[in-house]
Protein backbone atom coordinates (compact mmCIF):
# COMPACT_ATOMS: atom_id res chain seq x y z
CA UNK A 1 0.00 0.00 0.00
CA UNK A 2 1.27 3.51 -0.74
CA UNK A 3 2.20 5.47 2.34
CA UNK A 4 -0.46 7.99 3.40
CA UNK A 5 0.22 11.57 2.33
CA UNK A 6 -0.48 14.03 5.12
CA UNK A 7 0.25 17.66 5.87
CA UNK A 8 1.51 19.27 9.06
CA UNK A 9 -0.97 21.89 10.29
CA UNK A 10 1.56 24.02 12.18
CA UNK A 11 1.88 26.56 9.37
CA UNK A 12 -1.91 26.75 9.11
CA UNK A 13 -2.72 27.33 12.78
CA UNK A 14 -4.21 30.75 11.98
CA UNK A 15 -7.19 28.83 10.55
CA UNK A 16 -9.66 26.93 12.76
CA UNK A 17 -9.49 23.20 12.07
CA UNK A 18 -13.12 23.28 10.97
CA UNK A 19 -12.11 25.70 8.19
CA UNK A 20 -8.83 24.01 7.38
CA UNK A 21 -10.02 20.40 7.10
CA UNK A 22 -12.12 20.77 3.93
CA UNK A 23 -9.34 22.80 2.32
CA UNK A 24 -6.76 20.10 3.03
CA UNK A 25 -9.03 17.42 1.60
CA UNK A 26 -9.55 19.49 -1.55
CA UNK A 27 -5.75 19.83 -1.90
CA UNK A 28 -5.54 16.03 -2.16
CA UNK A 29 -4.30 14.81 1.23
CA UNK A 30 -5.17 11.65 3.14
CA UNK A 31 -4.84 13.21 6.56
CA UNK A 32 -3.33 15.72 8.95
CA UNK A 33 -0.38 15.82 11.31
CA UNK A 34 -2.07 17.88 14.00
CA UNK A 35 -0.19 20.74 15.63
CA UNK A 36 -0.68 21.25 19.38
CA UNK A 37 -1.44 24.93 18.94
CA UNK A 38 -4.20 27.02 17.43
CA UNK A 39 -7.36 25.00 17.94
CA UNK A 40 -5.99 21.97 16.11
CA UNK A 41 -5.10 19.76 19.09
CA UNK A 42 -5.33 20.65 22.77
CA UNK A 43 -3.08 18.35 24.79
CA UNK A 44 -4.82 18.83 28.12
CA UNK A 45 -8.30 18.31 26.71
CA UNK A 46 -7.28 15.26 24.70
CA UNK A 47 -5.64 13.70 27.75
CA UNK A 48 -8.67 14.22 29.98
CA UNK A 49 -11.74 14.12 27.73
CA UNK A 50 -12.83 11.23 25.55
CA UNK A 51 -15.56 13.46 24.16
CA UNK A 52 -12.96 15.96 22.93
CA UNK A 53 -11.11 13.17 21.13
CA UNK A 54 -14.27 11.71 19.61
CA UNK A 55 -15.42 15.14 18.42
CA UNK A 56 -12.03 15.73 16.80
CA UNK A 57 -12.23 12.43 14.95
CA UNK A 58 -15.78 13.20 13.85
CA UNK A 59 -14.56 16.46 12.33
CA UNK A 60 -11.71 14.74 10.52
CA UNK A 61 -13.81 11.85 9.26
CA UNK A 62 -16.55 14.21 8.07
CA UNK A 63 -13.96 15.52 5.60
CA UNK A 64 -12.42 12.15 4.72
CA UNK A 65 -9.22 12.78 6.68
CA UNK A 66 -7.12 10.60 8.95
CA UNK A 67 -4.39 11.38 11.49
CA UNK A 68 -1.23 9.43 12.29
CA UNK A 69 0.74 11.76 14.59
CA UNK A 70 0.51 14.93 16.65
CA UNK A 71 3.25 17.54 16.93
CA UNK A 72 4.25 19.50 20.01
CA UNK A 73 7.18 21.49 18.63
CA UNK A 74 6.59 24.88 20.22
CA UNK A 75 6.26 23.73 23.82
CA UNK A 76 9.14 21.29 23.30
CA UNK A 77 11.45 24.16 22.39
CA UNK A 78 11.15 25.53 25.92
CA UNK A 79 12.19 22.33 27.71
CA UNK A 80 15.97 22.73 27.40
CA UNK A 81 16.37 26.25 26.03
CA UNK A 82 17.86 29.26 27.75
CA UNK A 83 14.51 31.05 28.02
CA UNK A 84 14.14 34.64 26.80
CA UNK A 85 11.31 36.94 25.71
CA UNK A 86 10.93 35.17 22.35
CA UNK A 87 9.57 32.05 24.02
CA UNK A 88 6.55 33.90 25.35
CA UNK A 89 5.16 34.08 21.82
CA UNK A 90 5.37 30.32 21.17
CA UNK A 91 4.20 28.70 24.43
CA UNK A 92 0.81 28.88 26.09
CA UNK A 93 0.13 31.39 28.86
CA UNK A 94 -0.03 28.46 31.29
CA UNK A 95 3.41 27.19 30.32
CA UNK A 96 4.86 30.72 30.35
CA UNK A 97 3.43 31.54 33.79
CA UNK A 98 5.56 34.23 35.43
CA UNK A 99 8.26 33.78 32.78
CA UNK A 100 10.96 32.66 35.22
CA UNK A 101 13.15 30.38 33.08
CA UNK A 102 13.32 27.25 35.22
CA UNK A 103 9.57 27.31 35.84
CA UNK A 104 8.93 27.64 32.11
CA UNK A 105 11.19 24.67 31.39
CA UNK A 106 9.53 22.49 34.00
CA UNK A 107 6.01 23.34 32.86
CA UNK A 108 7.00 22.68 29.25
CA UNK A 109 8.37 19.27 30.24
CA UNK A 110 5.15 18.44 32.06
CA UNK A 111 3.15 19.44 28.98
CA UNK A 112 5.28 17.21 26.74
CA UNK A 113 4.80 14.25 29.06
CA UNK A 114 1.04 14.87 28.96
CA UNK A 115 1.19 14.86 25.15
CA UNK A 116 2.06 11.16 25.24
CA UNK A 117 -1.10 10.35 27.18
CA UNK A 118 -3.16 12.69 24.99
CA UNK A 119 -1.91 11.13 21.76
CA UNK A 120 -2.49 7.61 23.08
CA UNK A 121 -6.09 8.33 24.07
CA UNK A 122 -6.80 10.21 20.85
CA UNK A 123 -5.43 7.49 18.58
CA UNK A 124 -7.13 4.69 20.53
CA UNK A 125 -10.49 6.43 20.04
CA UNK A 126 -10.13 6.57 16.26
CA UNK A 127 -13.25 4.95 14.78
CA UNK A 128 -12.48 1.50 13.45
CA UNK A 129 -9.17 1.15 15.27
CA UNK A 130 -8.42 -2.52 15.89
CA UNK A 131 -7.04 -4.07 19.06
CA UNK A 132 -3.83 -4.86 17.21
CA UNK A 133 -3.46 -1.21 16.18
CA UNK A 134 -4.02 -0.11 19.77
CA UNK A 135 -0.94 -2.09 20.77
CA UNK A 136 1.33 -0.18 18.39
CA UNK A 137 3.22 2.90 19.55
CA UNK A 138 1.73 6.28 18.74
CA UNK A 139 3.95 9.20 17.70
CA UNK A 140 4.42 12.69 19.11
CA UNK A 141 6.76 14.85 17.04
CA UNK A 142 8.53 17.78 18.58
CA UNK A 143 11.53 19.83 19.53
CA UNK A 144 13.74 19.68 22.63
CA UNK A 145 15.46 23.05 22.73
CA UNK A 146 19.09 23.20 23.81
CA UNK A 147 21.06 24.92 26.55
CA UNK A 148 24.24 24.82 24.41
CA UNK A 149 23.05 25.94 20.97
CA UNK A 150 24.51 29.40 21.64
CA UNK A 151 27.97 27.84 21.74
CA UNK A 152 27.64 26.45 18.20
CA UNK A 153 30.71 28.37 17.12
CA UNK A 154 33.40 27.30 19.57
CA UNK A 155 34.68 30.67 20.70
CA UNK A 156 35.54 31.58 23.37
CA UNK A 157 37.36 28.23 23.30
CA UNK A 158 34.80 25.59 24.26
CA UNK A 159 35.92 22.29 25.78
CA UNK A 160 33.95 19.11 25.25
CA UNK A 161 33.11 19.18 28.96
CA UNK A 162 31.06 22.33 28.36
CA UNK A 163 28.99 20.67 25.63
CA UNK A 164 28.68 17.50 27.68
CA UNK A 165 26.91 19.51 30.38
CA UNK A 166 24.32 20.47 27.76
CA UNK A 167 23.71 16.87 26.74
CA UNK A 168 23.53 15.89 30.41
CA UNK A 169 20.94 18.62 30.99
CA UNK A 170 18.92 17.27 28.07
CA UNK A 171 19.17 13.72 29.43
CA UNK A 172 18.06 14.82 32.89
CA UNK A 173 15.05 16.72 31.59
CA UNK A 174 13.95 14.18 29.00
CA UNK A 175 14.47 11.05 31.08
CA UNK A 176 11.17 11.44 32.98
CA UNK A 177 9.40 12.56 29.79
CA UNK A 178 10.48 9.39 28.01
CA UNK A 179 9.28 7.29 30.93
CA UNK A 180 5.86 8.92 30.51
CA UNK A 181 6.04 7.98 26.83
CA UNK A 182 6.94 4.42 27.79
CA UNK A 183 3.91 4.23 30.09
CA UNK A 184 1.66 5.46 27.27
CA UNK A 185 3.26 3.24 24.60
CA UNK A 186 4.21 6.36 22.64
CA UNK A 187 7.36 7.39 20.77
CA UNK A 188 8.88 10.86 20.90
CA UNK A 189 10.20 11.91 17.49
CA UNK A 190 12.66 14.79 17.58
CA UNK A 191 12.83 16.87 14.42
CA UNK A 192 16.60 17.23 14.09
CA UNK A 193 17.01 20.93 13.52
CA UNK A 194 19.30 23.86 14.30
CA UNK A 195 18.58 25.16 17.84
CA UNK A 196 17.75 21.61 19.07
CA UNK A 197 20.00 19.34 21.13
CA UNK A 198 20.49 17.34 17.90
CA UNK A 199 20.99 19.22 14.65
CA UNK A 200 23.12 16.80 12.59
CA UNK A 201 24.25 13.17 12.65
CA UNK A 202 26.99 13.64 15.24
CA UNK A 203 24.74 15.43 17.72
CA UNK A 204 21.91 12.95 17.09
CA UNK A 205 24.27 10.17 18.17
CA UNK A 206 25.14 12.08 21.35
CA UNK A 207 21.49 12.77 22.11
CA UNK A 208 20.69 9.05 21.94
CA UNK A 209 23.52 8.33 24.36
CA UNK A 210 22.37 11.14 26.68
CA UNK A 211 19.00 9.42 27.23
CA UNK A 212 20.59 6.00 27.75
CA UNK A 213 19.50 4.83 24.29
CA UNK A 214 15.90 4.97 25.50
CA UNK A 215 13.73 3.15 22.98
CA UNK A 216 11.08 5.89 23.04
CA UNK A 217 13.49 8.51 21.72
CA UNK A 218 13.77 8.76 17.95
CA UNK A 219 13.35 11.11 15.06
CA UNK A 220 10.90 12.92 12.87
CA UNK A 221 13.05 12.79 9.75
CA UNK A 222 13.19 16.08 7.84
CA UNK A 223 15.88 16.41 5.14
CA UNK A 224 15.51 20.17 4.75
CA UNK A 225 17.22 20.97 8.06
CA UNK A 226 20.18 18.74 7.26
CA UNK A 227 20.78 19.46 3.60
CA UNK A 228 21.76 23.12 3.65
CA UNK A 229 24.20 22.41 6.49
CA UNK A 230 26.04 19.91 4.28
CA UNK A 231 24.87 16.89 6.31
CA UNK A 232 24.28 13.64 4.41
CA UNK A 233 20.51 13.43 4.83
CA UNK A 234 20.19 10.01 3.15
CA UNK A 235 22.86 8.55 5.42
CA UNK A 236 20.80 9.82 8.37
CA UNK A 237 17.96 7.46 7.39
CA UNK A 238 20.20 4.43 7.17
CA UNK A 239 22.19 5.24 10.31
CA UNK A 240 19.11 5.69 12.49
CA UNK A 241 16.85 3.21 10.73
CA UNK A 242 15.23 1.81 13.88
CA UNK A 243 14.53 5.29 15.25
CA UNK A 244 12.80 6.91 12.26
CA UNK A 245 9.30 7.24 13.72
CA UNK A 246 7.87 9.81 11.31
CA UNK A 247 8.85 11.56 8.09
CA UNK A 248 8.48 15.15 6.90
CA UNK A 249 8.65 16.01 3.23
CA UNK A 250 10.14 19.49 3.06
CA UNK A 251 12.46 20.93 0.45
CA UNK A 252 15.24 23.50 0.58
CA UNK A 253 17.68 25.07 -1.83
CA UNK A 254 21.17 26.22 -0.98
CA UNK A 255 24.16 27.83 -2.67
CA UNK A 256 22.03 30.81 -3.70
CA UNK A 257 22.09 34.45 -2.71
CA UNK A 258 24.62 37.12 -3.58
CA UNK A 259 27.50 35.85 -1.49
CA UNK A 260 26.91 38.29 1.37
CA UNK A 261 24.98 35.86 3.62
CA UNK A 262 26.32 32.53 4.82
CA UNK A 263 24.81 29.32 6.13
CA UNK A 264 24.00 30.93 9.51
CA UNK A 265 21.56 33.32 7.84
CA UNK A 266 23.21 36.68 8.42
CA UNK A 267 20.31 37.88 10.62
CA UNK A 268 18.23 38.24 7.46
CA UNK A 269 14.53 37.41 7.08
CA UNK A 270 13.24 34.50 5.04
CA UNK A 271 12.66 35.70 1.49
CA UNK A 272 15.67 38.02 1.44
CA UNK A 273 17.30 37.53 -1.98
CA UNK A 274 20.76 37.67 -0.40
CA UNK A 275 20.25 34.43 1.55
CA UNK A 276 22.42 31.38 0.92
CA UNK A 277 19.53 28.97 1.59
CA UNK A 278 15.74 29.01 1.71
CA UNK A 279 12.96 26.50 2.34
CA UNK A 280 11.08 25.59 -0.84
CA UNK A 281 7.87 23.83 -1.73
CA UNK A 282 8.53 20.08 -2.26
CA UNK A 283 10.05 19.48 -5.67
CA UNK A 284 11.17 23.10 -6.06
CA UNK A 285 14.44 22.80 -4.15
CA UNK A 286 17.62 20.73 -4.22
CA UNK A 287 16.70 17.75 -2.01
CA UNK A 288 17.08 14.34 -3.71
CA UNK A 289 13.74 12.83 -2.74
CA UNK A 290 14.22 9.81 -5.01
CA UNK A 291 17.14 8.66 -2.87
CA UNK A 292 15.11 9.36 0.27
CA UNK A 293 12.25 7.11 -0.86
CA UNK A 294 14.70 4.34 -1.74
CA UNK A 295 16.28 4.60 1.71
CA UNK A 296 12.88 4.68 3.45
CA UNK A 297 11.91 1.55 1.52
CA UNK A 298 15.19 -0.11 2.50
CA UNK A 299 14.51 0.45 6.22
CA UNK A 300 10.84 -0.62 5.83
CA UNK A 301 9.42 2.71 6.91
CA UNK A 302 5.66 2.50 6.34
CA UNK A 303 4.45 5.60 8.17
CA UNK A 304 3.05 8.73 6.58
CA UNK A 305 4.88 11.12 4.28
CA UNK A 306 3.90 14.39 5.89
CA UNK A 307 4.36 17.62 3.96
CA UNK A 308 5.65 20.48 6.07
CA UNK A 309 4.92 23.28 3.70
CA UNK A 310 7.16 26.36 3.94
CA UNK A 311 7.95 28.56 0.96
CA UNK A 312 8.00 32.31 1.51
CA UNK A 313 7.73 33.04 -2.22
CA UNK A 314 4.67 30.91 -2.99
CA UNK A 315 0.96 31.07 -2.15
CA UNK A 316 0.45 28.34 0.43
CA UNK A 317 -2.76 26.91 -1.05
CA UNK A 318 -1.14 26.61 -4.46
CA UNK A 319 1.96 25.13 -2.85
CA UNK A 320 0.12 22.63 -0.68
CA UNK A 321 -1.92 21.39 -3.65
CA UNK A 322 1.18 21.03 -5.79
CA UNK A 323 3.01 19.27 -2.95
CA UNK A 324 0.30 16.63 -2.51
CA UNK A 325 0.57 15.66 -6.17
CA UNK A 326 4.37 15.72 -6.02
CA UNK A 327 4.52 13.34 -3.07
CA UNK A 328 2.02 10.91 -4.58
CA UNK A 329 4.07 10.74 -7.77
CA UNK A 330 7.28 10.40 -5.75
CA UNK A 331 6.33 7.48 -3.52
CA UNK A 332 6.43 3.85 -4.64
CA UNK A 333 6.13 0.51 -2.84
CA UNK A 334 9.19 -1.65 -2.32
CA UNK A 335 9.75 -4.75 -4.43
CA UNK A 336 8.64 -8.07 -2.92
CA UNK A 337 10.85 -10.27 -5.10
CA UNK A 338 14.07 -10.03 -7.05
CA UNK A 339 13.52 -8.24 -10.36
CA UNK A 340 15.23 -11.08 -12.21
CA UNK A 341 13.34 -13.87 -10.45
CA UNK A 342 11.37 -14.59 -13.62
CA UNK A 343 14.61 -15.55 -15.36
CA UNK A 344 15.25 -18.46 -13.03
CA UNK A 345 14.70 -21.95 -14.38
CA UNK A 346 12.88 -24.56 -12.37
Amino acid sequence: MPRPVTIFTGQWADLPLETLAPKIKSFGYDGLELACWGDHFDVEQAASSKKYCKDKWELLFDHGLDCFAISNHLTGQAICDNIDERHKSIVSAKVWGDGKPEGVRQRAAKHMAAAAKACRQFMDLRPGRTEAEKKRPVVVNGFTGSSIWGSLYAFPPTPQSYWEKGFADFGKRFGPILEAFEKANANFALEVHPTEIAFDIATAERAIEAVGKHRRFGFNYDPSHLAYQGVDYVRFIRQFASRIYHCHIKDVWWGRGDGSVGVFGGHTDFGDARRYWEFRSPGRGDVDFESIIVALNDINYNGPLSVEWEDVRMNREHGATEAASFVRALDFPTNKQAFDAAFARK
